[in-house]
């Protein structure tokens, strides 16, 4: 997911602590980047603190000047009178809210309540309970696993990237949305999800027992040979200095080259994106360039570049996600790194979060993000340069293929 905040999709982990809309904070995904007023009902329509109606411009949505109720009043009086059951106002204008974002058929624009929402940011902030996933949607609306996060209960219990979840504790996911979903996989610690896994042409149910999920951003390492490694595991507001602090270690070793890891890496903001991209890419050049709402936003490089004469290898696979794919991509168009492993996710959109005065939140998309190249790569991903798998066989057998094959190149 990419955040603007400068957020790939709902998660069962996620980077990003949001704060004011009057701030900007945006969405980068996946991750996890973007920037938009949107209405929503609240016996009228509502834009932060302010009251608003649809006015005469129509904008880029397409959208008429002003919104007919007629027909939702219709709906709303067919219910009171006849359905059998209790209900509440609030609960009425809840679904209405729900479903103007439900009608953009766009699976990362939601609306949350204010219990939602606390959801939400609690795993923006890095700390929740459950198996530690990040959870999106396929084309025909199933819910599948971009990335398990490692280290947690996700990955230890061997759920992996492209699985598609068909039940969660016996029922059925067909028809739930990504947040549905990550609701139920959410739960206190020590208590047991069951998943029913389609896996190629394999079906399987994995017990998972929920952990708190507290998420390292970066972890450093010199491998043999004297190169430099570095794994991101979620775009957030530590991770562009702890990757500063990384060059200058990298630096001081005089390492012979880097290792950027990047796989399973679900994104984040757009700003921690920019910065870690400019340890390679020199000042002033182009890492990305949004295309949206609010018009077009190129973001460049700032920095001193450290690493730019460092030969480095980026590792991607298909669990890499937004954020994620704006490094692998601005290193790679800048001329500062080969791509080696497999085809990204392909989350080539941004969304941001719009706040509300009772605690609800926005979190829409508002533009699409372009490479360097001019590419955009959503439902598309990144395509390395050097292509090599890794199975299934490899990774039970601790044979990181793509690793060897990183340390291969930089050691020729």
């Amino acid at each position: 997911m990419v955040f603007k905040q400068k957020s790939v999709a709902s998660t069962d982990a996620a980077p990003i602590n949001p704060t004011e809309v009057a701030r900007k904070r945006r969405f980068a995904k996946i991750g996890l980047t973007v920037m938009i007023a949107l209405a929503i009902f609240s016996l009228g329509v509502n834009v932060g603190n302010g009251r608003v109606r649809f006015g005469a411009h129509t904008g880029r949505t397409g959208l008429s000047a002003q919104l007919d109720y007629t027909t939702v009043n219709d709906i709303y009086a067919a219910i009171r009178q006849n359905y059998n059951g209790k209900l509440t106002e609030a609960q009425m204008l809840d679904g209405l809210k729900h479903g103007l974002a439900e009608a953009t058929n766009d699976p990362y624009t939601q609306y949350f309540t204010a219990a939602e929402a606390k959801k939400f940011n609690e795993e923006l902030n890095n700390s929740f309970s459950g198996i530690g996933a990040e959870l999106g949607q396929d084309a025909d609306k199933n819910i599948i696993v971009i990335a398990p996060i490692k280290g947690f209960p996700a990955e230890k219990a061997g759920l992996q990237a492209q699985d598609i979840i068909v039940s969660i504790n016996g029922k059925s996911t067909q028809g739930m949305s990504v947040d549905e979903a990550v609701s139920v996989v959410r739960g206190p610690k020590g208590t047991d999800v069951k998943l029913g896994i389609v896996r190629g042409a394999d079906s399987l149910t994995l017990t998972i027992t929920r952990d708190n999920i507290q998420l390292p951003s970066v972890t450093t390492k010199t491998l043999d040979g004297n190169i430099g490694y570095l794994q991101i595991s979620s775009f957030s507001s530590d991770t562009a200095q702890l990757v500063q602090k990384a060059a200058d270690g990298f630096k001081s070793q005089n390492v012979k080259g880097i290792i950027v890891d990047l796989r399973n890496d679900p994104g984040g903001l757009l700003d921690a994106a920019v910065d870690v991209s400019s340890e390679w890419v020199p000042q002033g050049k182009l890492v990305v360039e949004e295309r949206g709402t609010s018009g077009d936003d190129k973001h460049f490089a700032s920095g001193k570049s450290e690493l730019a004469a460092i030969p480095t290898v980026v590792l991607v696979n298909s669990g890499s996600a937004s954020a994620a794919e704006i490094t692998a991509g601005a290193l790679h168009d800048n001329k500062r790194a080969t791509i080696i492993g497999e085809k990204s996710y392909g989350k080539g959109v941004v969304q941001q979060l719009v706040n509300f005065p009772d605690g609800s939140q926005l979190k829409v998309t508002v533009a699409s993000w372009f490479r360097p190249n001019g590419q955009n790569i959503n439902h598309k991903g990144i395509t390395p340069d050097q292509i090599v798998k890794l199975t299934a066989d490899d990774a039970k057998a601790n044979n990181d293929t793509q690793l060897t094959a990183a340390e291969a190149f930089l050691n020729k």
